[in-house]
């Protein structure tokens, strides 16, 4: 399987549903589904510039958010789904789109006056979590809709609501008190990040099993949402993160997650140092996955990993490999407590029989590229950091290589090693890097 056939088809998945709104599909209900505003957020900001498109989706939340508090599933809510509490109106993964994209646009483009516009609305919804959780805990809404189980999909099979929910649920907590902090709410933000607390103290109670090291059933889902958003202790990290990785192989690198699930999945997996893992799970068309849908002659994304006949077969949700295009084989990120991209990292995954990336990204400052390819025994790389900003610039080398830069080699003292690779500060400017033994 070519990961470039994969990129077109996710591009095309978003190209034919970024209309006025993030639609599922452009053919059929044509709804702005909101839990893909921020699931795909990531995805699709490195290909577009959404920041208009972003702030008017919030706006759109802003109208539709009722009275108690509730932000519906869909907004603008042109079709009212009176499903007597099965999910389609009040899922809380659904809704708190109207908390995280706030924050995810203060972090991709540095404008407070987002968080400003948004946090009245951040709140009432936050508060209105807290009316519908019992004992700290949500066990409602659609879950990790779409899952890969062993029925027809739909409602989440293998994770149970309540660790989706929940997750979800902290989450929101943490970043409306980041939120409240920023603009000079300490009150608030304390009140926040205190209810947080107590949420994954529950959270950890309720799901997590101390002997195992698992979380509720171990599914994928179950497992990378907790490290993901921040519920697992530190002291335990390491070994839900192996536990987690070991499941995965021992099912034969099967993807299971679903709509919710997988994009927490790719998160978790790049940041822990795993891409050769979501390299595998995805380099395949013998299981429902990327591979399976263009087997069965798929041009853009399906509803399903199966790509079924009877579902949508042009839907934006599942696209969420496109972000680790970005941030994992071309390993561009946000260095932690940067915003807008001030300071980066650049931090290029090689893994599998991929022999050339090549990735750019618009900031705010201007274009930051990372490209690789393997030629003639060496890696090659070339790195572009935009004026007025600077990155951390960690390239794989084992220790000894040599390492170049335009052809003439760099001094030790410039750069250190570590866990297999070169090190370095890096102000703006394009750079030409080679390693080999």
């Amino acid at each position: 399987m070519t990961y470039s056939i994969v990129y077109i088809r996710i591009l095309w998945a978003i190209k034919s549903n970024m209309q006025s709104v993030l639609t599922d599909c452009p053919h059929r209900e044509k709804l702005s589904w909101l839990e893909q505003d921020y699931l795909m957020g990531n995805a699709i900001q490195y290909s577009y510039d959404i920041d208009l498109l972003y702030r008017k989706l919030i706006r759109d939340m802003k109208e539709a958010q009722t009275s108690e508090g509730l932000i519906p599933d869909i907004a603008p809510e042109f079709v009212f789904f009176d499903d007597h509490g099965f999910g389609f109106r009040d899922s809380p993964e659904w809704g708190s789109a109207g908390v995280i994209v706030p924050w995810l646009m203060y972090r991709w483009y540095g404008d407070k006056t987002v968080i400003n516009e948004a946090y009245p609305m951040v709140k009432k919804y936050v508060e209105y979590l807290g009316t519908k959780a019992q004992h700290n805990i949500l066990s409602y809404g659609l879950g990790d809709w779409f899952d890969n189980g062993p029925q027809r999909p739909g409602v989440a099979q293998l994770t149970p609501k309540g660790v989706t929910a929940t997750a979800i649920y902290y989450y929101d907590l943490v970043l409306a008190g980041n939120m409240a902090g920023l603009l000079g709410k300490t009150a608030e933000a304390k009140l926040f990040h205190k209810q947080a607390v107590q949420v994954k103290e529950t959270f950890n109670r309720e799901y997590f099993n101390k002997e195992t090291k698992v979380y509720s059933t171990g599914s994928q889902t179950a497992m990378a949402m907790p490290l993901c958003v921040g519920l697992v202790d530190e002291q335990y990290r390491q070994a839900v993160f192996s536990n987690m990785v070991d499941s995965i192989r021992q099912q034969g690198n099967k993807l299971t997650a679903g709509d919710i699930g997988f994009h927490f999945l790719v998160q978790t997996l790049q940041e822990g140092g795993a891409s050769d893992l979501l390299y595998e799970m995805n380099n395949r068309s013998d299981v429902p996955g990327y591979g399976f849908q263009l087997a069965k002659g798929a041009t853009t994304l399906t509803e399903s990993w199966a790509a079924l006949e009877q579902v949508s077969n042009n839907h934006l949700m599942l696209g969420h490999l496109m972000e680790w295009f970005y941030t994992g084989l071309g390993g561009i990120t946000q260095q932690p407590g940067s915003i807008g991209y001030k300071q980066m990292q650049i931090c290029p995954e090689i893994t599998g029989d991929i022999s050339w990336v090549k990735t750019s990204y618009n900031t705010p400052y201007g274009t930051v590229r990372s490209e690789w390819e393997k030629k003639d025994g060496k890696l090659l790389f070339r790195v572009s950091i935009p004026a007025n900003s600077n990155a951390v610039v960690k390239l794989p080398a084992a220790k000894g290589s040599v390492i170049t830069e335009g052809g003439k080699p760099v001094d030790p003292k410039q750069f250190q090693f570590d866990n297999e690779r070169v090190i370095m500060h890096l102000g703006s400017g394009d750079y030409e890097f080679s390693s080999f033994k």
